[in-house]
């Protein structure tokens, strides 16, 4: 927005009284012809004669983007002048954007002789359809306007200009702004940079799937357009790689590869069962491959002559009202229920079942030859943490032998097998294999930070290939043309993709083009070409192809820059700083749009929620450019107990409640507002969720420098949680390992922010929904009830029908205005917002 434009939304006009300020400046698309349509009736179906307004109803689209347009600003008095019609009628669409920085209440007045439509955000809100013959008191209509802090608003008018008006079209808006909303600035124009919003975290077109064909000839790429809740378009493209052609513009949704043939597949539904559909990229035809196969989930083999499908039952009903609950498990729905393997033979056209019993049986891989499978069953031990254990076997198909790899380990989570078939490569936590691959003095590792271990089958020899790789890690593939094996891993702040040299035995992270790699896809017989989509904290759902040997990166699309582009998004920032303890902490921080180091903003804090790193990007509800838009600093810290960083620094989070965690996140919001004039150190707010929510309880039990908190899903008792929540004692495996209430009831109770509630005194929201099974929602409730008996500064907001995450939209939308609102009222002073929001109530 130029200086011009931002002094003619913010200075008064004084003829028009303090609360009034005038657009400026419009988008005016060229003016449509219109005609009067021929009268074959006098009256239509419901009697009514035709008359001019019913032009003013014509439908023409409010998008400008699609058509020529030109910038008019508003003269000396506030109007817009638009030609007269001369022998046909015309209807111009003119449109500009309104934002204010602060909630307001208001009017929209729209001033003009001629008739018009008004449209806020492609709603209309009122028509005017009646000329006048000249400006008078009575060409003025004044619309209702609610106007949320930094959001944007897009003005649009729909104005006949008739060849019977005798006045010349012109307009003039201004937005007038209720008593007590009169120092609230708005800003206007239509080249007004929009402000990131939720919205954009959900809406948008995005890149959201990528996937090469086993030789790397071919790329098939999926789309998402999502314009709004009920309006979307997912579709893909297939394409040739080396040429860049596009083969099929409007590809199939749903199909895949064929695990050694460049052909895509799918299911159809058939008279019995389904038939698979192959396609031919070279002849893009389509043909009948397999009728009337089983109509389950599979799995191809590599020799693309046998399925594996997964057989279920749903295990023993209870009989009657009541349930027994056997297990801790057993509370959870469908826990009962059991998987199973079964082999499809293509050309006996059999289903043979593999496994049978009690505990449920996993697939980990095929071998290469089709000869032998890598299978896992899993065990609840309650008795003994992680409370289950995992069983690798590998079973030849042929003879039926079974050989036992891995026997009832509480740390092993996945298995592939080599290339060649003669190593087993596993996932799993440090502590599997009795330990071989800790590299840290703590007692317990951090069971989420996963470690790789390379298993081989003549010698069963164990090698723990990350014992001292610092990234967590996921397995993607052991590929077959140049024998590495690739990962995805949490690498600090970021995804990343790392090549493993199993004969040099070193890691190499790929130069990609995105922070955060949401998928990686490795073509299963090459090593020249992959395909990669991501996001970092100013892009979102970008695509590329990697050249492997050129370790160089190609655009494939980036839909989401358009949209983007037209939002003026926070500068980011990488910001660590040294512990009292000798360790760095690493964190980023993100300014507001349009910042100024002259003023002084209000700050925000965030932190992990459980013990994932917070990673880039901009498609979540708590992302750093979210708050930034509503002209707050924000800072993410990654305290300790971290995984990304490392064995020792993850560890941290192990038998710890908010131990250290805390102290770093108090220390470096210190010395971030130290280290940067521009924070207001008197306006600080702390924000996070499940864990997150539980570190913003424990902070303010711990520190008095948070003016406002917010806690969406905390956890206020540990031992409540441990016993309630579905998974509450599971995650105390890692979180509390082999701590329990009744014999170390210290980290029980004074790491919770209920036995320490009489020590908080920082404004807190507490968020919560109310069919929450992770974290119950009676967490909330009890400290709740506390602050409240105690006198504290609290509020109580439960979120209808929802679970640990707000995943209806219109909720997320009322939900995330909450928390806005809690920060304006406590952080910029502004507590109209959420009076409106929540007006006081006596009950």
């Amino acid at each position: 927005m130029t200086t011009k434009h931002l002094l003619a939304a913010t200075l008064v006009a004084c003829s028009l009284g303090a609360q009034a300020q005038v657009i400026q400046t419009y988008q005016v698309r060229d003016a449509v012809t219109l005609r009067t349509p021929i009268l074959t009736d006098s009256v239509n179906t419901e009697g009514r004669r035709y008359e001019t307004r019913d032009l003013l109803s014509t439908a023409i689209s409010l998008n400008q983007n699609n058509y020529n347009t030109q910038a008019m600003e508003a003269d000396t008095t506030g109007f817009v002048t638009l030609t007269s019609a001369d022998g046909e009628h015309l209807i111009y669409v003119v449109s500009t954007n309104i934002r204010a920085d602060r909630f307001m209440k208001g009017k929209l007045k729209v001033t003009s002789p001629a008739r018009w439509e008004a449209f806020i955000d492609g709603v209309s809100k009122m028509k005017k359809e009646n000329a006048e013959d000249s400006l008078n008191v009575k060409a003025g209509r004044d619309i209702a306007l609610r106007m949320e802090p930094e959001r944007d608003y897009k003005v649009t008018i729909k104005l006949l200009a008739h060849k019977d008006d005798k006045a010349t079209p012109t307009f003039k808006c201004e937005v007038v702004a209720d008593k007590g909303y009169e120092k609230v600035n708005v800003y206007s124009g239509h080249d007004l940079k929009r402000r990131f919003a939720l919205d954009n975290t959900v809406y948008g077109n995005r890149v959201i799937d990528v996937a090469m064909s086993p030789s790397g000839k071919y790329l098939y790429t999926r789309y998402w357009y999502n314009y709004s809740k009920d309006r979307q378009h997912v579709f893909a493209q297939l394409t040739d790689v080396k040429t860049g052609k596009v083969l099929l513009a409007n590809a199939k949704d749903g199909m895949r590869w064929m695990p050694k043939s460049d052909k895509m597949y799918y299911t159809a539904t058939a008279a019995t069962g389904n038939n698979i559909i192959v396609l031919d990229p070279v002849t893009l035809t389509e043909e009948v491959l397999l009728t009337e196969i089983p109509a389950e989930r599979f799995t191809w083999a590599p020799t693309e002559d046998f399925l594996i499908y997964y057989p279920s039952e749903k295990g023993q009903p209870e009989q009657g009202p009541l349930k027994r609950i056997a297990t801790p498990r057993d509370r959870i729905p469908g826990f009962r229920g059991r998987s199973f393997l079964a082999k499809y033979d293509i050309k006996k056209g059999t289903t043979e079942r593999l496994t049978y019993g009690h505990h449920s049986t996993y697939l980990g891989d095929i071998r290469y030859d089709g000869a032998k499978i890598l299978f896992s069953t899993s065990a609840e031990d309650v008795t003994t943490r992680p409370f289950g254990t995992s069983s690798v076997y590998q079973l030849d198909l042929n003879t039926y032998e079974i050989d036992t790899l891995v026997a009832a380990s509480g740390f092993v989570d996945g298995v592939s097998y080599s290339p060649d078939g003669t190593q087993v490569l596993i996932v799993g936590s440090a502590e599997a294999f009795d330990g071989i691959g800790k590299n840290s003095n703590h007692p317990i590792p951090n069971a989420y930070d996963k470690q790789a271990f390379i298993m081989d089958l003549a010698t069963r020899e164990v090698t723990p290939i990350t014992k001292d790789f610092d990234p967590s890690i996921s397995v993607l593939q052991w590929n077959v043309a140049d024998k590495n094996i690739y990962f995805s891993t949490d690498d600090k702040d970021e995804v990343n993709i790392y090549r493993y040299n199993t004969a040099k035995k070193t890691f190499e992270q790929l130069p990609l083009e995105v922070g955060v790699t949401q998928r990686f896809s490795l073509p299963t017989q090459s090593a020249a070409m992959a395909a990669y989509y991501g996001q970092d904290d100013h892009t979102a759902g970008v695509g590329y192809l990697f050249d492997l040997k050129k370790m160089r990166s190609r655009l494939i699309a980036d839909p989401m820059k358009p949209i983007l582009e037209d939002i003026e998004l926070g500068e980011t920032h990488e910001w660590n700083f040294t512990a009292s303890d000798g360790t760095t902490i690493h964190g980023k921080y993100c300014l507001p749009p349009s910042f100024d180091p002259e003023k002084k903003y209000p700050l925000i804090v965030y932190y992990y929620g459980g013990t994932t790193p917070t990673v880039k990007g901009i498609s979540n509800p708590y992302c750093a450019q979210l708050f930034a838009s509503r002209d707050y600093v924000v800072y993410v810290i990654q305290p300790s107990g971290t995984i990304g960083y490392g064995q020792e620094f993850a560890g941290r989070h192990v038998n710890a409640w908010g131990k250290r965690t805390a102290d770093d996140i108090i220390e470096g919001t210190k010395k971030f507002c130290e280290e940067h004039p521009y924070v207001d150190a008197e306006h600080i707010g702390c924000l996070g969720a499940s864990y997150g929510g539980f570190m913003t309880q424990y902070l303010q039990t711990q520190t008095d420098i948070f003016a406002a908190a917010v806690s969406h899903a905390g956890i206020s008792n540990v031992t409540s949680y441990w016993g309630e929540g579905y998974w509450g004692y599971s995650y105390n495996a890692v979180a509390a390992a082999d701590s329990y209430p009744w014999q170390n009831p210290d980290l029980f109770t004074k790491q919770g922010s209920l036995f320490n509630a009489d020590k908080i005194n920082t404004p807190l929201l507490l968020l919560h929904g109310t069919v929450d099974t992770n974290v119950p929602i009676g967490e909330s409730i009890q400290l709740f009830n506390a602050l409240k008996i105690l006198g504290k500064e609290v509020e109580f907001v439960q979120v209808e029908g929802e679970d640990h995450f707000v995943a209806d939209y219109a909720k997320r939308v009322l939900w995330h205005n909450t928390i806005m609102a809690w920060f304006a009222r406590y952080l910029q002073d502004s507590p109209e917002w959420w009076n409106d929001l929540y007006p006081k109530r006596h009950l």
